[in-house]
């Protein structure tokens, strides 16, 4: 299954302008959490994982916010250091949810702090 077929176009377009291709960590995830199997990531630190992680669980918001599916209620809960949460926030919700929503494909927008808390509003 390529990239291009499990993630929304907008998804899909953000990664594509942020990164030259998916590292082999992410490569090898996606699939899976994809089809809905359990996943553990083992790679060294900087391959990605987090970021495997988030982005999986981010197309299925937007997926559902634009399909009008989108329930109020926690979806994913995410368990981090720490030391490292304000990072991964930044790197992996942040930066992605900012450039989705400059996607041609997202007919509307999504707010991060809505869809952090699992519900996408219109801006």
């Amino acid at each position: 299954m390529s990239f291009d077929t499990l993630f929304h176009p907008a998804v899909a377009t953000w990664f594509a302008r942020s990164f030259a291709k998916p590292t082999p960590a992410q490569a090898q995830a996606w699939p899976a959490i994809h089809a809905g199997r359990h996943v553990l990531v083992a790679a060294p630190t900087g391959s990605g994982k987090t970021l495997a992680a988030f982005l999986a669980a981010i197309d299925g918001l937007v997926r559902q916010g634009l399909e009008g599916r989108l329930a109020d209620a926690t979806q994913v809960v995410y368990v981090s250091p720490l030391k490292a949460l304000s990072n991964d926030i930044q790197r992996n919700l942040e930066a992605p949810l900012a450039g989705i929503r400059e996607a041609p494909a997202t007919p509307r927008r999504a707010s991060a702090s809505a869809c952090a808390a699992g519900r996408p509003t219109s801006s």
